[in-house]
């Protein structure tokens, strides 16, 4: 069934001057038109566009969520349990906010007290950490064109260190100290990363081909071993010597 473009803003709630923006950019252009030249949208286009309002929920420019789409790696099914996660790691931020700005009001009345810490808690305006873990599933890969040879070099040689021991337990203190300096390394190269986010980076080694062919060229196996060791030290305090 094809809908015209007012008839897909009422649906949908957005303005007919969004949808037309759309097309411009190339983000969602309908291959189908009517004889009098409208555009008629598929529910393949639908589909499209509710992936793209949901990215753009989270906070993702129409540029980043356009090469998102057209990545060739993109998996609908995949994106939309994506999505679900970090809605739900949103909703669950913004309860907390809503709890926080409660006590705040019950702090002005005397009923309680709150510590200039508590005050804050579940506001987070560092980074936008959806965007981080879209860029490292369907953007580039971590080991980019735009860093130095120095840079390569280095983490080349945490590849092969890690390589030495990946038939070691990955929670021993030699592996989680390695893992450590990668944890290091990426908050000083690529942003901030918290240790969930750290946790489902090491995730993708093994779910994604890409990354795991990059990391088993210096040890097969090497990936897999990476993943474990990163969930280990995630889950658990960092270690501060070997």
């Amino acid at each position: 069934m094809s809908m015209k473009v007012k008839e897909v803003a009422n649906l949908v709630g957005i303005s007919v001057r969004a949808l037309h923006h759309y097309d411009e950019i190339g983000l969602l252009s309908p291959k189908v038109k009517s004889e009098k030249g409208y555009r008629l949208y598929s529910d393949n286009d639908l589909e499209k566009l509710q992936q793209i309002l949901s990215f753009k929920e989270l906070g993702f420019s129409l540029k980043q969520i356009k090469e998102i789409v057209n990545d060739p790696s993109f998996n609908r099914d995949e994106a939309l349990q994506r999505q679900k996660r970090m809605l739900v790691e949103k909703r669950n931020r913004i309860d907390t906010m809503i709890e926080t700005i409660e006590k705040t009001i019950q702090n002005a009345k005397g009923e309680v007290t709150l510590t200039n810490k508590e005050k804050f808690s579940g506001f987070d305006f560092k980074k936008n950490h959806y965007e981080q873990e879209a860029r490292n599933r369907w953007g580039k890969m971590v080991v980019g064109n735009s860093l130095t040879k120095g840079d390569e070099e280095k983490i080349n040689q945490l590849y092969r260190n890690l390589a030495t021991i990946r038939h070691h337990s990955p929670a021993s203190n030699q592996a989680q100290y390695y893992i450590k300096q990668w944890y290091e390394y990426l908050n000083t190269h690529f942003g901030t990363y918290t240790l969930e986010a750290f946790k489902g980076l090491g995730q993708l080694y093994v779910l994604d081909a890409r990354f795991t062919k990059n990391i088993d060229q210096f040890g097969k196996g090497l990936a897999q071993f990476m993943s474990e060791a990163m969930e280990i030290y995630s889950d658990n305090p960092p270690l501060k010597d070997v």
